[in-house]
């Protein structure tokens, strides 16, 4: 199955890219059982096929490969991952030359030439090395400096540096990356929860890794009762999604849902981006119509444009086209604990998300 897919894609940018001297591809994976040898098998056929590929040195979140295409000009990419559902599963993410998944006609187009390969004859399994390029420390400290220059308080973080975070990668990929931006950021006081800590596609600690299920969050709970933290957040296994926990009124340690998510971080980049006179007047914001009604209402009064579009942030990333170049991006996000606070990833993105959150909750404190 892997191979078919990976064959009719490289087909089909074969075509698609006939003229250009080189075809480059990035390939990416998760912790999930099986995704390294998946990933391998992809960066095979790719090659086999006469296309350049990256392929990360180990996991790495979902939104670092969707960096990378854009980072490196090439033309397509894919991810190994079933993001946040249960251990049984895994799955197959293909993206275009703008980072983003693929949209009409490239969806359409790609499955086009996938149902063409009949048999395992028609794949090209045997890999060429000198084809295939090893992304990994490097990658990784681009794209943190990039996520670092998203940030709006310094100020306040210096003040702050010392906010109790709970952080769990939940198994997955955020464990190397995450802690790392928080500490880029300028937080000096990242609380981990070591059981989760643990890179295993069996997520053994939990039924299933998905930080909108409080049972996923339950450890990372009793690590922030046992520190008094002040937040507690987690990402998802291919560090994607962002899952958020803080204290009410009454010390109690809340889920913050999905809509409130997109509408703590909307606020914030809309608010503080006008307190330090960066609106310009060309700037929108993006949700999806199925996210709170609330987030219009904020950019009204904030005298921001908002698009409403479809389920899936390849929608999103497709409103970040076409406004490319012409108008400011200041972020968007869905109802499913996803948020992208930056224009230069084209899927969602826990690891500057977790960041900003936390700069977010130092703000807060702060005032």
């Amino acid at each position: 199955t892997v191979g078919a897919a990976t064959q009719g894609l490289a087909n089909y940018l074969k075509d698609a890219f006939k003229d250009l001297p080189e075809i480059k591809v990035v390939v990416g994976h998760d912790v999930r059982n099986n995704s390294r040898l998946f990933a391998e098998i992809c960066a095979n056929i790719f090659s086999a096929n006469g296309i350049k590929v990256y392929l990360f040195e180990g996991s790495r979140p979902t939104p670092e490969m969707s960096f990378a295409i854009r980072e490196l000009g090439c033309q397509s990419g894919v991810i190994i991952t079933a993001s946040h559902n249960p251990k049984e599963y895994n799955g197959y993410k293909a993206y275009w030359n703008d980072g983003a998944q693929m949209t009409t006609p490239h969806d359409t187009n790609t499955i086009e030439y996938v149902n063409r390969i009949k048999g395992v004859k028609d794949i090209k399994f045997e890999g060429n090395k000198d084809l295939i390029e090893i992304l990994g420390e490097k990658m990784d400290n681009i794209y943190l400096e990039r996520i670092k220059t998203l940030s709006l308080s310094p100020d306040v973080i210096a003040r702050h540096h010392d906010l109790k975070i709970v952080y769990t990668p939940i198994h997955g990929t955020g464990k190397s990356l995450i802690p790392a931006s928080l500490a880029n950021f300028g937080f000096t006081n990242v609380i981990h929860v070591p059981e989760q800590d643990v890179q295993s596609g069996d997520f053994p600690t939990v039924d299933s890794p998905n930080p909108e299920n409080a049972s996923a969050m339950a450890m990372a709970i009793a690590k922030a009762k046992e520190v008094d933290a002040d937040i507690v957040m987690a990402s998802d296994p291919d560090a994607d999604r962002i899952g958020v926990v803080i204290k009410n009124t009454k010390g109690e340690y809340r889920l913050v849902n999905g809509n409130q998510i997109v509408m703590i971080f909307l606020y914030y980049l809309m608010a503080r981006r006008g307190e330090l006179g960066l609106i310009k007047g060309n700037e929108y914001i993006v949700k999806t119509i199925v996210t709170t009604e609330t987030i219009k209402s904020i950019a009204e009064k904030q005298n921001i444009k908002m698009y409403d579009v479809f389920t899936g942030f390849k929608w999103i990333a497709k409103v970040m086209l076409e406004n490319e170049g012409k108008a400011q991006y200041l972020g968007g996000g869905e109802e499913s604990y996803g948020f992208l606070a930056e224009d230069f990833v084209r899927d969602k993105d826990s690891v500057s998300a977790i960041s900003l959150m936390a700069e977010i909750a130092a703000w807060a404190k702060d005032k």
